[in-house]
């Protein structure tokens, strides 16, 4: 399944919770058709310390993955827009589909 979404993208979720929020995309898993979104959907994790002070314990935060369906990619203008693909100079680009305006590659992480 394409997601059409990439590490990096800034995305905002649409439903849910956290709907509203805007973060960027930091993990997709495109088997299951997930993307974890930073400060979007935070689990908190309790952790046991490990042996000999390898490993600290503690309650750890992290953030849980959710369904790509559940969010929009965001364009210059700060509008959640669906995305489509299209060949331009004989390259296939991400297009926002409200605008026809090229998405931007996503921020090296």
């Amino acid at each position: 399944m394409a997601l059409g979404i990439r590490k990096g993208d800034l995305v905002r979720v649409t439903k849910g919770a956290d709907s509203g929020k805007t973060g960027r995309v930091l993990a997709v898993d495109p088997a299951l058709g997930r993307v974890r979104v930073e400060k979007i959907r935070i689990q908190k994790h309790h952790l046991k310390a490990g042996r000999r002070g390898v490993r600290a314990g503690g309650i750890v935060e992290q953030e849980g993955f959710i369904d790509a369906s559940n969010v929009q990619l965001v364009d210059a203008k700060g509008k959640a827009s669906r995305v489509r693909v299209e060949t331009q100079e004989g390259r296939r680009v991400r297009v926002f589909a409200s605008s026809g305006e090229r998405v931007p590659e996503p921020a090296a992480s």
